[in-house]
Protein backbone atom coordinates (compact mmCIF):
# COMPACT_ATOMS: atom_id res chain seq x y z
CA UNK A 1 0.00 0.00 0.00
CA UNK A 2 1.19 3.53 -1.11
CA UNK A 3 1.73 5.99 1.72
CA UNK A 4 0.17 9.19 -0.32
CA UNK A 5 -1.30 10.92 3.16
CA UNK A 6 -4.59 11.69 1.49
CA UNK A 7 -6.20 9.35 4.39
CA UNK A 8 -9.19 11.03 6.48
CA UNK A 9 -6.37 12.03 8.94
CA UNK A 10 -4.16 13.79 6.97
CA UNK A 11 -6.97 15.60 4.72
CA UNK A 12 -8.44 16.66 8.34
CA UNK A 13 -4.49 17.98 9.50
CA UNK A 14 -4.46 19.48 6.24
CA UNK A 15 -7.71 22.20 6.91
CA UNK A 16 -6.96 22.80 10.17
CA UNK A 17 -3.45 24.10 9.38
CA UNK A 18 -5.27 26.02 6.55
CA UNK A 19 -7.51 27.64 8.42
CA UNK A 20 -4.54 28.17 11.20
CA UNK A 21 -2.66 30.27 8.65
CA UNK A 22 -5.56 32.17 7.70
CA UNK A 23 -6.33 32.84 11.09
CA UNK A 24 -3.22 33.75 12.24
CA UNK A 25 -3.00 36.00 9.11
CA UNK A 26 -6.26 37.73 10.30
CA UNK A 27 -4.47 39.04 13.25
CA UNK A 28 -1.18 39.73 12.58
CA UNK A 29 -0.26 43.84 12.34
CA UNK A 30 -0.21 44.16 8.82
CA UNK A 31 -3.82 42.68 8.39
CA UNK A 32 -5.13 45.08 11.45
CA UNK A 33 -3.99 48.07 10.17
CA UNK A 34 -6.79 50.43 9.93
CA UNK A 35 -5.10 53.36 8.52
CA UNK A 36 -3.92 53.89 5.08
CA UNK A 37 -0.19 53.50 4.52
CA UNK A 38 2.25 54.46 1.80
CA UNK A 39 1.68 50.98 0.12
CA UNK A 40 -2.09 51.94 -0.49
CA UNK A 41 -2.32 55.78 -1.06
CA UNK A 42 -1.98 55.60 -5.34
CA UNK A 43 -4.85 52.91 -5.59
CA UNK A 44 -5.81 54.16 -8.63
CA UNK A 45 -9.77 52.92 -7.22
CA UNK A 46 -11.13 55.52 -5.52
CA UNK A 47 -14.13 53.31 -4.33
CA UNK A 48 -11.62 51.20 -3.00
CA UNK A 49 -9.80 54.10 -1.20
CA UNK A 50 -13.30 55.25 0.28
CA UNK A 51 -14.14 52.20 1.56
CA UNK A 52 -10.50 52.14 3.19
CA UNK A 53 -10.89 55.54 4.63
CA UNK A 54 -14.00 54.96 5.81
CA UNK A 55 -13.29 52.01 7.79
CA UNK A 56 -16.21 49.99 5.66
CA UNK A 57 -16.61 46.40 6.77
CA UNK A 58 -15.09 44.14 4.11
CA UNK A 59 -16.51 41.83 2.37
CA UNK A 60 -13.39 39.59 0.47
CA UNK A 61 -13.22 36.99 3.28
CA UNK A 62 -11.66 34.31 0.36
CA UNK A 63 -8.79 36.12 -0.66
CA UNK A 64 -5.48 33.61 -0.22
CA UNK A 65 -3.33 35.45 2.24
CA UNK A 66 0.34 33.02 1.37
CA UNK A 67 1.48 35.52 -1.14
CA UNK A 68 1.89 38.16 1.48
CA UNK A 69 2.49 35.73 4.20
CA UNK A 70 5.71 34.88 2.13
CA UNK A 71 6.36 38.18 0.93
CA UNK A 72 6.46 39.25 5.01
CA UNK A 73 8.85 36.95 5.73
CA UNK A 74 11.41 37.73 2.93
CA UNK A 75 11.06 41.17 3.94
CA UNK A 76 12.22 40.20 7.21
CA UNK A 77 14.79 37.82 5.34
CA UNK A 78 16.26 41.32 3.56
CA UNK A 79 16.04 42.83 7.03
CA UNK A 80 18.51 40.67 8.36
CA UNK A 81 20.86 39.78 5.68
CA UNK A 82 21.50 44.00 4.99
CA UNK A 83 21.47 44.52 9.54
CA UNK A 84 24.51 41.49 8.83
CA UNK A 85 26.12 43.86 6.36
CA UNK A 86 25.75 47.06 8.35
CA UNK A 87 28.52 49.65 7.70
CA UNK A 88 29.78 52.74 9.50
CA UNK A 89 29.48 56.35 7.44
CA UNK A 90 32.14 58.91 7.70
CA UNK A 91 29.85 60.17 10.34
CA UNK A 92 29.65 57.31 12.41
CA UNK A 93 25.81 56.64 11.78
CA UNK A 94 25.00 53.53 10.03
CA UNK A 95 24.95 53.16 5.82
CA UNK A 96 21.80 51.40 5.85
CA UNK A 97 18.47 52.68 7.40
CA UNK A 98 16.32 49.25 7.53
CA UNK A 99 12.53 48.79 8.05
CA UNK A 100 12.39 52.35 9.87
CA UNK A 101 9.47 54.17 10.67
CA UNK A 102 9.12 57.43 8.66
CA UNK A 103 6.52 59.92 8.61
CA UNK A 104 5.21 61.02 5.33
CA UNK A 105 3.00 63.58 6.41
CA UNK A 106 2.02 64.99 9.69
CA UNK A 107 -1.23 65.88 9.45
CA UNK A 108 -3.65 68.24 12.07
CA UNK A 109 -5.65 64.50 12.57
CA UNK A 110 -4.46 61.10 13.22
CA UNK A 111 -6.37 60.31 10.11
CA UNK A 112 -4.17 62.65 7.92
CA UNK A 113 -1.56 61.27 9.37
CA UNK A 114 0.95 58.92 6.74
CA UNK A 115 3.55 56.77 8.38
CA UNK A 116 4.85 53.86 7.34
CA UNK A 117 7.84 51.29 7.33
CA UNK A 118 10.34 51.62 4.82
CA UNK A 119 12.05 48.61 3.77
CA UNK A 120 15.60 49.99 2.84
CA UNK A 121 17.34 53.72 2.77
CA UNK A 122 21.21 53.39 1.36
CA UNK A 123 22.62 56.82 3.18
CA UNK A 124 25.48 56.35 0.61
CA UNK A 125 23.81 56.28 -2.40
CA UNK A 126 21.22 58.09 -1.23
CA UNK A 127 18.47 55.51 -2.69
CA UNK A 128 15.51 54.43 -1.04
CA UNK A 129 14.21 51.02 -2.02
CA UNK A 130 11.32 48.81 -1.74
CA UNK A 131 11.25 45.10 -2.23
CA UNK A 132 8.33 43.32 -3.77
CA UNK A 133 8.13 39.46 -4.15
CA UNK A 134 6.30 38.51 -7.26
CA UNK A 135 5.10 35.73 -9.16
CA UNK A 136 6.13 34.76 -12.54
CA UNK A 137 3.56 36.57 -14.87
CA UNK A 138 4.01 39.92 -12.42
CA UNK A 139 7.60 40.07 -12.45
CA UNK A 140 7.38 39.99 -16.61
CA UNK A 141 4.49 43.03 -16.47
CA UNK A 142 6.64 44.82 -14.53
CA UNK A 143 9.83 44.50 -16.31
CA UNK A 144 8.24 45.58 -19.00
CA UNK A 145 5.48 47.85 -18.74
CA UNK A 146 7.18 49.75 -15.36
CA UNK A 147 5.77 49.20 -11.92
CA UNK A 148 2.16 51.10 -12.32
CA UNK A 149 1.64 54.43 -10.65
CA UNK A 150 0.71 52.74 -7.31
CA UNK A 151 4.07 51.23 -6.94
CA UNK A 152 5.54 54.33 -8.31
CA UNK A 153 3.58 56.70 -5.83
CA UNK A 154 4.48 54.63 -2.83
CA UNK A 155 8.14 54.60 -4.22
CA UNK A 156 8.24 58.29 -4.06
CA UNK A 157 6.18 58.90 -0.96
CA UNK A 158 8.51 57.09 1.08
CA UNK A 159 11.16 59.57 -0.32
CA UNK A 160 9.42 62.23 1.41
CA UNK A 161 9.36 60.50 4.53
CA UNK A 162 13.19 60.11 4.55
CA UNK A 163 13.67 63.48 3.61
CA UNK A 164 11.37 64.59 6.31
CA UNK A 165 13.68 62.41 8.62
CA UNK A 166 16.61 64.42 6.97
CA UNK A 167 17.64 62.22 4.68
CA UNK A 168 17.00 63.28 1.39
CA UNK A 169 16.78 60.92 -0.99
CA UNK A 170 18.15 61.44 -4.65
CA UNK A 171 16.74 58.68 -6.59
CA UNK A 172 13.84 55.70 -5.27
CA UNK A 173 13.66 52.17 -6.46
CA UNK A 174 11.23 49.06 -6.65
CA UNK A 175 13.02 45.53 -7.08
CA UNK A 176 11.03 42.86 -8.25
CA UNK A 177 11.96 39.71 -7.16
CA UNK A 178 10.39 36.98 -8.70
CA UNK A 179 8.54 34.62 -6.82
CA UNK A 180 9.77 31.95 -8.60
CA UNK A 181 12.05 28.31 -8.58
CA UNK A 182 14.86 30.57 -10.09
CA UNK A 183 16.45 33.92 -8.86
CA UNK A 184 14.64 36.82 -11.14
CA UNK A 185 15.43 40.07 -10.36
CA UNK A 186 14.60 43.52 -12.06
CA UNK A 187 14.89 46.99 -10.11
CA UNK A 188 12.77 50.09 -11.57
CA UNK A 189 14.34 53.03 -10.59
CA UNK A 190 13.98 57.06 -10.90
CA UNK A 191 14.99 60.16 -9.75
CA UNK A 192 13.08 61.15 -6.70
CA UNK A 193 10.48 63.71 -7.34
CA UNK A 194 8.45 65.53 -4.13
CA UNK A 195 5.73 66.72 -6.27
CA UNK A 196 4.82 62.94 -6.85
CA UNK A 197 4.26 62.12 -3.16
CA UNK A 198 2.53 65.55 -3.08
CA UNK A 199 0.15 65.58 -5.74
CA UNK A 200 -0.72 62.00 -4.13
CA UNK A 201 -1.60 63.46 -0.65
CA UNK A 202 -3.51 65.79 -2.51
CA UNK A 203 -4.89 63.22 -4.32
CA UNK A 204 -5.98 61.36 -1.16
CA UNK A 205 -7.49 64.56 0.70
CA UNK A 206 -9.40 65.06 -2.06
CA UNK A 207 -11.21 61.62 -1.95
CA UNK A 208 -11.59 61.78 2.17
CA UNK A 209 -13.25 65.28 1.93
CA UNK A 210 -15.63 63.78 -1.32
CA UNK A 211 -16.51 61.35 1.12
CA UNK A 212 -17.31 62.85 3.39
CA UNK A 213 -19.56 65.49 1.80
CA UNK A 214 -21.54 62.13 0.47
CA UNK A 215 -22.70 61.35 3.68
CA UNK A 216 -21.99 58.08 2.68
CA UNK A 217 -22.60 56.27 6.42
CA UNK A 218 -26.16 57.67 6.11
CA UNK A 219 -26.59 57.99 2.29
CA UNK A 220 -25.76 54.43 0.70
CA UNK A 221 -27.11 55.25 -2.27
CA UNK A 222 -24.23 57.91 -3.07
CA UNK A 223 -22.05 55.14 -3.53
CA UNK A 224 -22.94 54.97 -7.19
CA UNK A 225 -21.00 57.90 -7.94
CA UNK A 226 -17.46 57.18 -6.36
CA UNK A 227 -15.90 56.26 -9.33
CA UNK A 228 -13.42 52.96 -10.42
CA UNK A 229 -10.71 52.82 -13.00
CA UNK A 230 -12.12 51.14 -16.20
CA UNK A 231 -10.23 48.00 -15.75
CA UNK A 232 -9.90 47.47 -12.16
CA UNK A 233 -8.19 45.05 -10.26
CA UNK A 234 -10.44 43.84 -8.18
CA UNK A 235 -9.16 40.07 -7.19
CA UNK A 236 -7.45 41.14 -4.12
CA UNK A 237 -9.50 43.88 -2.87
CA UNK A 238 -11.16 43.80 0.34
CA UNK A 239 -14.83 45.61 -0.43
CA UNK A 240 -15.37 42.99 -3.51
CA UNK A 241 -18.62 40.99 -3.19
CA UNK A 242 -19.24 39.76 -6.78
CA UNK A 243 -22.85 40.31 -7.88
CA UNK A 244 -23.62 42.91 -5.50
CA UNK A 245 -25.97 45.45 -6.56
CA UNK A 246 -25.74 47.24 -2.92
CA UNK A 247 -22.79 49.33 -3.01
CA UNK A 248 -23.00 49.43 0.83
CA UNK A 249 -22.82 46.30 1.02
CA UNK A 250 -19.84 45.50 -1.11
CA UNK A 251 -18.82 46.59 -4.53
CA UNK A 252 -19.74 43.78 -7.52
CA UNK A 253 -15.84 45.54 -9.44
CA UNK A 254 -18.31 46.83 -12.42
CA UNK A 255 -17.25 50.08 -13.33
CA UNK A 256 -19.64 53.02 -13.48
CA UNK A 257 -19.22 55.00 -16.65
CA UNK A 258 -21.58 58.00 -15.24
CA UNK A 259 -19.73 58.33 -11.99
CA UNK A 260 -17.69 60.96 -13.48
CA UNK A 261 -20.28 63.06 -14.36
CA UNK A 262 -22.37 62.95 -11.89
CA UNK A 263 -19.97 62.90 -8.78
CA UNK A 264 -19.54 66.94 -9.59
CA UNK A 265 -23.17 67.32 -9.37
CA UNK A 266 -23.84 65.66 -6.36
CA UNK A 267 -21.28 67.38 -4.02
CA UNK A 268 -21.21 71.06 -5.98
Amino acid sequence: MTATGNDAYGQALAERIKQFIIDADKNSARSRQRRIGPSEVGEPCERQLTYKILDWPETNTSRDPIAAIIGTGFHMWMAERFADRQAQMPDGQPRYRIEERVTVRQGPTEASTLTGSSDLFDRLALLNNDWKLVGKSSHNKYRTAGPGEKYRIQAHLYGLGQENAGHRPTRVAVTFIGRHHELMVHVWSEPYDRSIAEAALARLDRIRDTAARLELDHHPENWQVVPIPEKPNCRFCPWLLPGSTDLAAGCPGAPNPNAGASLEALIA
